[in-house]
């Protein structure tokens, strides 16, 4: 029998990885890399994605040719005419409800998270605490958002069917409507954003503290440190990659958010987000030309984030 040669053997080597990653590569090149070049080719359309952008540019006015769709993306809600007018309607727009909800739901998911990683792990029942905790996150976006509906629950009636309403006219209040009275509607959906998200920190952070060394703790503790010293001394920079991590992903997560403020608002009353424009601008409006606009620059946002998560998870790797 005639022995294979050997660079007929090397040659078979370097062409089965690909004949194995063939399959996933056509799945992704259909459901992922076509729909997003096809989708950028849209966004230099018209706002109907019919024809180009550059033909439909009115006489008279500014006119961004091609890139006539990101100009409507970045301006159509701000007004542009002075810098105080501009500043006040960005706090309004898409872009500025998205902005309060990556200060507040982050800071706000991470802040508990972290506290209840540490509190959770100095009871006798961590592993029930944890459970409750995150219970939350079993449950998808949509039901969360019904179920906090009937919470905010706002009726002219005199009995209220909304839990928080109930509680507050009990003791002799008037009811709020949570969900119709500008920035205070924005800072209730944040709740429910930081209701769902906490678990998923605290789980994390949890296990990031579990693996600072006892060691440490204990000679801090016989040098006469305090708790609250350690913890912001000591196990804070320890588990500080990890914070940041988890703080990034949060804010993808955040640039993404769609289904709590369509399910709660419509993105009606001001609550309004970028993902929710996006999809208001491509199904709602029939503007495809300007709805992928609208969703490359979300995903020109989400770039660096995740460019900083993989960069901070090889470092990692190189660590090890």
């Amino acid at each position: 029998m005639a022995k294979r040669s050997v660079p007929n053997i090397m040659k078979q080597g370097r062409l089965a990885p690909w004949l194995y990653l063939l399959p996933a590569l056509l799945v992704m090149s259909f459901f992922i890399v076509y729909p997003m070049v096809n989708t950028i080719a849209l966004s230099f359309s018209n706002k109907n994605g019919t024809a180009s952008a550059a033909t439909t540019c009115v006489e008279g006015k500014p006119c961004w040719g091609i890139f006539e769709n990101y100009h409507y993306a970045l301006t159509a809600e701000m007004d542009t005419s002075s810098l105080p007018a501009f500043w006040s309607s960005f706090w309004r727009s898409s872009y500025g409800n998205t902005l309060k909800w990556i200060v507040l739901m982050v800071s706000g998911t991470v802040g508990l998270g972290l506290m209840f990683a540490v509190l959770a792990d100095r009871v006798k029942y961590e592993a029930l605490a944890k459970s409750i905790i995150f219970m939350p996150m079993a449950v998808s976006f949509v039901g969360a958002g019904i179920i906090w509906k009937f919470v905010y629950d706002y009726g002219t009636q005199q009995v209220q069917i909304g839990l928080l309403n109930s509680i507050i006219t009990s003791f002799g209040g008037k009811p709020i409507a949570f969900l119709t009275v500008p920035q205070l509607n924005t800072v209730a959906l944040i709740v429910v954003g930081v209701w769902i998200w906490t678990g998923f920190c605290m789980t994390i952070l949890s296990a990031a503290l579990k693996a600072v060394p006892d060691e440490v703790i204990e000679a801090a503790r016989v040098d006469g440190a305090k708790e609250w010293t350690i913890f912001w001394k000591i196990m804070v920079p320890i588990i500080m990659p990890t914070i940041t991590v988890v703080i990034t992903t949060m804010v993808i997560n955040v640039l993404k958010l769609f289904d709590i403020v369509y399910v709660m608002t419509g993105g009606n009353f001001g609550t309004d987000v970028i993902a929710n424009r996006m999809y208001t601008e491509m199904y709602i409006n029939f503007n495809v030309g300007r709805g992928t606009a609208v969703a490359v620059v979300l995903v020109i946002a989400i770039i660096p984030f995740i460019y900083f998560n993989i960069r901070r998870f090889l470092a990692q790797e190189e660590m090890r």
